[in-house]
């Protein structure tokens, strides 16, 4: 979204018809908090899937706490679903300054989305599918994990030295994603990690820690992550170390480099 004068914009579809913003039902409860209030509680929400984007949850308006919502003057606009109206929300003494937006005309191409409502998730203080607590933006059905156990060797070598070799290791596929290697704690050089305060939160895994690599005085920092309380549907993986291959010298699998990734946890530069 980006800020806009009142004056109408186009529809980006005559460049570019084969864009894809459409709406998905959610079979779930969802539910999204700020303040210890629950803002929106819905068992209508729909799934904004948009070409390049992540899933967005979309509240139906009767379903939001619209007594806690300040509309304001701020808007947006998206070539693809028209201009936005944003609402504040005031929660007691919680406030989110423009963080629900609705597309109240939108164009043609997506009037579904009209009478619905969307928070920003950073915005607020806890988002729940059902009774489970869920991060970082709301779970695609299309992308699946799988968590397989092979006695396939796996090596990984750095700062010119061999610092991990396992026959037991998980292999994490998720999509969209290079493959993970898991590795028991027991078959890690422990002498060249440390620990660090770095956390990150996944929708399908849970909250990691993270670990930089240590070598006299080369560094490799947040090389390392473990997931100590994974979701249940990567369970498996608990206590187990994972290192990025985009960043190590190399990781071999039955004794054969695997392919090292350019994403956006690679090095700078």
């Amino acid at each position: 979204m980006t800020d806009t004068a009142t004056a109408p914009r186009p529809s980006g579809y005559a460049a570019n018809p084969d864009y894809d913003v459409h709406l998905e039902p959610c079979p779930k409860r969802i539910r999204v908090f700020l303040g210890g209030q629950a803002i929106a509680d819905s068992l209508q929400v729909m799934r904004m899937h948009e070409t390049r984007h992540l899933p967005v949850y979309y509240f139906p308006r009767d379903d939001v706490r619209l007594d806690l919502l300040r509309r304001t003057d701020h808007a947006s606009f998206c070539p693809y679903k028209g201009e936005a109206s944003y609402w504040t929300v005031d929660a007691g003494a919680n406030q989110a300054e423009n963080a629900v937006w609705s597309y109240e005309a939108p164009f043609p191409e997506t009037t579904e989305i009209r009478d619905y409502m969307a928070f920003y998730w950073n915005r607020m203080e806890r988002w729940m599918e059902e009774d489970e607590e869920v991060f970082v933006h709301a779970r695609d059905p299309y992308v699946r994990l799988d968590v397989v156990r092979s006695h396939r060797p796996v090596e990984v070598h750095h700062f010119g030295r061999t610092l991990a070799r396992s026959e037991n290791a998980l292999f994490l596929f998720e999509t969209g994603l290079p493959t993970r290697y898991y590795l028991p704690l027991a078959d890690v050089d422990a002498a060249v990690l440390e620990a660090v305060a770095t956390t990150s939160l996944c929708p399908y895994k849970g909250e990691a820690r993270y670990w930089d690599l240590v070598d006299g005085e080369r560094r490799e920092a947040d090389a390392v992550w473990s997931y100590s309380d994974p979701l249940s549907e990567c369970a498996a993986i608990a206590d187990h170390l994972c290192f990025y291959q985009e960043r190590m010298e190399a990781i071999l699998v039955d004794g054969q480099p695997v392919e090292r990734p350019v994403t956006k946890w690679s090095k700078a530069g």
